[in-house]
């Protein structure tokens, strides 16, 4: 039987409507079965004598899932020129332990994890298709923020802690600054007769956060360097460990209520400027189905973790070997990495005029960063051992305060354009050149407590 006359006879029945609230693709896959199905009854000899696959499943089933994964795979691993790069994690695995060179290896592994990660932030696009646009935006900053997460957790373990805050705070700063920037210059190119909208509501409460977070950031900071604890040494782990804890709970609070408790003050503005509670465009359709979207999400994270891993561990040699601080490899370098998932996300929802979306991965990934990334590692610190504190030093401090007042700025209109796009990037350049030029204080040198 003709599988794509089987398609097309679906097709009618799915103008109509949504049945069951399947998709597109879930019925066209249904088809298959179905049509698989029939030839069978057809032909019931044929099918005793081809016999069962393992597990009891009919051979033209097999044969419509071996399909079935052939597409999954030709779609995920073989739609982007950008997974090219894949071959060299496996590259600086072997440099690893062929050559040691903490200089290639760190290269290599930095070139292997970009596709990764733009795959990852691909497998949770795929899967907002069935959660809307509220929780798709949650969970593209959730996985968006999964290689910065799996590097911190390698990184603590080690017992690299500044990696760990400046990495953290890098991501903070590359999303705010970089990936916010870059949707709203191309959104602006693409829109440029006009002004692109979004929820103003979402923007203010986003602010209030992250001004909290350089809060809980602040203090242990000030406390340090004005000498006032109570208990030296201890005191400011004891305020970092308790203000954690507190973060968590605020954003623990933030998701019920963004997503249940007034979830309708965070539905998308439409062009006219109000707000439409709608789902995707009807012309767009998810090309993996939801289950497909998962396994492929715990595959791409399961790769970073790997590749992570030998990542962290040539961060020092690498540093050495190329002569840049180690604070700018970790600022810099390691956050657009991550942020890869995030930065073509928030491009393409931006030039499909879909600026809440992008708004919500930019600003709610760097939120989910400062109120849960950091408390979290913070947290896990103490379970191993490690003392991980709130104390990111004066400057990294005033560059993340500075950068959130900028940005909150750029948000409180709720429109944007090309220009305060261009402005976020020369923002970013500037924030990255003063990395560049910064060196970590010594530790020796700021334990010692004034006389």
């Amino acid at each position: 039987m003709d599988y794509k006359l089987q398609i097309v006879g679906t097709k009618p029945q799915l103008e109509m409507g949504s049945l069951d609230g399947k998709s597109t693709h879930e019925f066209e896959e249904e088809s298959l079965f179905r049509a698989e199905i029939d030839s069978q009854k057809l032909q019931p000899m044929h099918t005793a004598e081809s016999g069962s696959c393992s597990g009891g499943l009919p051979a033209g089933m097999s044969m419509i899932s071996r399909n079935l994964m052939y597409r999954s795979i030709r779609t995920v691993v073989f739609s982007s020129k950008l997974n090219l790069l894949i071959p060299f994690g496996p590259l600086a695995i072997l440099a690893e332990k062929l050559t040691g060179h903490r200089g290639w290896v760190f290269f290599l592994s930095l070139l292997g994890i970009i596709p990764l990660a733009e795959r990852l932030g691909y497998a949770t696009e795929q899967l907002a298709f069935y959660t809307g646009p509220t929780v798709g935006g949650l969970l593209n900053a959730t996985f968006g923020n999964a290689t910065e997460l799996i590097i911190s957790i390698y990184a603590l373990r080690s017992g690299l802690i500044r990696v760990v805050q400046l990495s953290l705070l890098g991501s903070i700063l590359s999303n705010m600054l970089l990936v916010l920037g870059c949707a709203f210059f191309c959104g602006g190119l693409v829109f440029y007769k006009k002004e692109q909208q979004f929820n103003k509501a979402t923007a203010v409460v986003s602010s209030g956060l992250l001004l909290m977070a350089v809060m809980g950031l602040l203090f242990p900071a000030v406390l340090h360097y004005t000498h006032t604890e109570v208990h030296f040494g201890k005191s400011e782990l004891a305020l970092s460990r308790f203000s954690s804890c507190i973060m968590l709970v605020a954003y623990a609070a933030y998701l019920f209520f963004q997503l249940k408790s007034q979830n309708n003050l965070y539905s998308p503005i439409n062009e006219e400027g109000s707000q439409n509670e709608e789902g995707p465009d009807e012309d767009e359709a998810p090309e993996i189905s939801k289950w497909e979207s998962v396994i492929w999400l715990f595959i791409m994270t399961a790769s970073i973790s790997v590749i992570s891993e030998y990542l962290v561990r040539a961060i020092e040699g690498a540093s050495v070997a190329w002569n840049i601080s180690v604070v700018f490899i970790s600022v810099i370098l390691l956050p657009i990495v991550g942020n890869a998932a995030e930065h073509a996300s928030a491009i393409m929802f931006a030039t499909k005029n879909k600026l809440d979306i992008s708004l919500g991965v930019a600003i709610g990934s760097s939120t989910q960063i400062s109120m849960f990334g950091i408390p979290f590692c913070v947290v896990v610190g103490w379970i191993m051992g490690q003392p991980m504190d709130l104390n990111f030093q004066l400057f990294e401090t005033a560059t993340l305060f500075i950068t959130v007042l900028v940005v909150a700025f750029m948000l409180q209109e709720g429109t944007s354009n090309y220009f305060k796009g261009l402005m976020l990037i020369l923002c970013y350049l500037i924030v990255a050149a003063s990395f560049f030029v910064h060196v970590d204080p010594s530790p020796d040198a700021d334990n010692e407590p004034r006389t």
